[in-house]
């Protein structure tokens, strides 16, 4: 099992790749949409080279919660419900709860993912595997 710091490079190569951008600028606390910029289509790019270089399998609702964010059972006028909230909270356990809770808004979804939390979402992928 590789380590933290390990996970993190590969994963940092990657998106470096994928998005255009200098290595300083992916930090564990880079959000994927408000700090490197990448666009919904460039998550495809992004699932591809992490799946390479750890040779896991990782589904696009997994990546990028749509599974939760589009279930009507998890939201209110585009806003996360509790039962939201607490399913994506399960999922992305290091994320930036305090700022996000204050206004759930699906639009604002992105802020809580950041490349630390795909450093361990691959670690679980990868203890799973």
């Amino acid at each position: 099992m590789p380590t933290k710091e390990e996970i993190f490079s590969k994963i940092q190569a990657a998106l470096v790749e994928a998005l255009g951008v200098d290595e300083d600028e992916v930090t564990p606390e880079a959000t994927l949409m408000g700090d490197l910029g990448a666009e919904s289509i460039d998550f495809l790019d992004i699932i591809f080279r992490l799946e390479k270089a750890f040779g896991v399998k990782i589904s696009q609702d997994e990546l990028t919660q749509n599974d939760i964010i589009t279930n009507p059972a998890y939201q209110e006028n585009r806003k996360l419900n509790a039962a939201g909230l607490k399913a994506l909270k399960e999922r992305i356990r290091d994320g930036d709860w305090a700022t996000f809770e204050k206004d759930p808004s699906i639009d604002k979804i992105q802020s809580v993912f950041t490349v630390g939390t795909i450093v361990n979402f691959i670690e679980q992928k990868l203890a799973a595997k």
